[in-house]
């Protein structure tokens, strides 16, 4: 069985979201995991007329046959996955590894008044405070 994997070390939009929901419809991908560290950068896939914001849900959710899994060590903000599934009608088809982090509001709020929010200007998403409840 064939496996594609879309990687990239770079920030900003290289367009990974839309090779793998291109890749999703064209190549009838059955699974597409998602990796990485959590909701801190997003895709935009704009199918149909439709525009979609993900930050948590694999772009692969196009295809409707396709298994949407996150993997092991994402750290998931439960808000922003269960959103998704509802703004996408995936939820018969996404998985959540047992490894994964939760953020919490209490990691959120840290982030905002955390002592480097100033200095780098976060993203506010929780990142570095879940990622240090976790270890």
């Amino acid at each position: 069985m064939p496996c594609s994997v879309i990687v990239c070390g770079f920030f900003g939009d290289t367009g990974k979201g839309k090779v793998i929901s291109y890749l999703a419809l064209n190549d009838k991908v059955s699974v597409t995991a998602r990796a990485g560290v959590g909701p801190n950068a997003g895709h935009t896939v704009a199918h149909e007329g439709k525009e979609y914001k993900l930050r948590m849900l694999p772009c692969a959710f196009l295809n409707d046959k396709c298994r949407l899994l996150i993997g092991p060590g994402v750290l998931v903000n439960p808000e922003v996955l269960l959103r998704e599934v509802e703004l996408t009608q995936s939820s018969q088809r996404v998985g959540v590894d047992p490894q994964c982090a939760i953020i919490e509001a209490k990691h959120i709020e840290a982030d905002k008044i955390g002592q480097l929010a100033d200095k780098i200007r976060t993203t506010a998403q929780a990142q570095d405070p879940a990622t240090q409840t976790a270890s």
